[in-house]
């Protein structure tokens, strides 16, 4: 257990500067995870549809009604869940927002945040953001988490804890019995789980459990998800919240300073997908990210990484001490440069950069067709 190191500065976006590194040098872009693939036609179809029939102004600043509706209704099909559209669900622009606002609008200066690494980048600056001190608790080499680690971290300071099920970067999907504990220890601590589920639905083993339907969690949780990854619109900025009515009070206040609102004409479209696509859909966007994790597992096997197949998510983090002596940042760049394949440096999701000096992540969110092309470049590493 480690608490932050730098309290009052944090670097612009590893993830989006090596976008810019795969530009650069015209390497296959693994580094953000956006697909390369088109979104549904009939949320296309329906985000035409909407700007024609002028739905061009401000929604209300924590959601379209229809969307709130529709939310309500996949929560309730999906996870048993009761919510409130008028009191329990916030729109946010993106899942990114999503969790900023609710942070920022229910974490005090001194307050302290539990955070589990390796962690997705924006989690520390979160917690920083609002005065808070993050404090970092390493998972299992499974990328599970280590309970008796967790349980430690907790102090009449914590505030909360961010859970991010399935993971990114390690894939980890986290079981019943691992949540039921974290439940636990927030019901002890009197603490806030701000869990993100943004790849509720890219799920390859187990069951995504959310930690709201957990006994005793749904007063105390704040459910973030959206669009981006299950409808493949992350450029759509399409965030959800979903909590109970005396957080969300708190957090439309923050939303509505930071954003006022979601584009409008896209809520639509997205209350759309929700509404009409059925269980067919979420099936086959599991089976085609299988198959594409599968192609890039193996591909990164080839060519000398150490890596596991996540359980979820669409991301691998990959271990490369066997072919390179050069520290991840290094590393990173080199592979754009000489292979044409852009990573993320691993110390990007540490607190301590010397522990993921060896490692990269690789998101597999592509075609088929553009991740064979970068399995084939990889393997000329061997």
């Amino acid at each position: 257990m480690r608490t932050a190191q730098r309290t009052h500065t944090f670097t612009e976006s590893v993830i989006r500067e090596m976008t810019r590194v795969a530009n650069r040098h015209g390497a296959i872009n693994l580094a953000q995870g956006f697909p390369d693939f088109p979104a549904p036609d009939l949320l296309k179809e329906a985000a035409v549809e909407a700007i024609r029939a002028d739905l061009n102004q401000y929604a209300i600043t924590w959601g379209a009604p229809r969307l709130r509706r529709a939310l309500a209704e996949k929560y309730r099909r999906f996870y048993g869940m009761e919510v409130d559209t008028e009191r329990e669900i916030v729109v946010t622009c993106g899942a990114t927002e999503a969790m900023a606002s609710a942070m920022l609008a229910l974490v005090d200066p001194g307050d302290e945040i539990v955070v589990y690494e390796p962690f997705y980048e924006n989690y520390g600056p979160d917690s920083i953001l609002c005065g808070a001190k993050p404090v970092f608790v390493p998972t299992r080499e499974d990328g599970g988490p280590d309970l008796d680690a967790t349980a430690a971290a907790f102090s009449d300071r914590t505030r909360g804890i961010i859970i991010n099920t399935p993971n990114n970067p390690t894939g980890h999907v986290f079981a019943g019995d691992e949540l039921e504990v974290i439940a636990r220890l927030c019901i002890e601590h009197d603490a806030v789980a701000f869990t993100d589920e943004i790849y509720e639905h890219i799920l390859y083993e187990g069951e995504h459990v959310p930690i709201a339907t957990v006994e005793g969690m749904r007063e105390r949780t704040v459910t973030v998800s959206g669009a981006s990854k299950t409808f493949s619109v992350t450029g759509w900025r399409i965030g959800t919240i979903v909590a109970p009515p005396e957080l969300t009070d708190a957090i439309k206040k923050t939303h509505d300073f930071l954003t006022v609102g979601a584009p409008a004409p896209l809520q639509e479209a997205c209350a759309a997908g929700i509404e009409q696509l059925d269980q067919s859909y979420y099936k086959q966007l599991a089976d085609d990210y299988r198959r594409r994790r599968d192609v890039m597992y193996d591909g990164l096997v080839a060519a000398g990484f150490a890596c596991r197949p996540p359980a979820g998510s669409y991301y691998i983090l990959a271990d490369f001490s066997k072919l390179s002596d050069l520290p991840d940042d290094e590393f990173a760049v080199w592979l754009a440069r000489e292979y044409g394949v852009a990573s993320v440096p691993g110390s990007s999701f540490y607190s301590d950069a010397e522990d993921g000096r060896t490692q990269v992540r690789f998101a597999f969110c592509k075609t088929l067709q553009t991740l064979e092309q970068a399995a084939g470049r990889l393997r000329h590493l061997g």
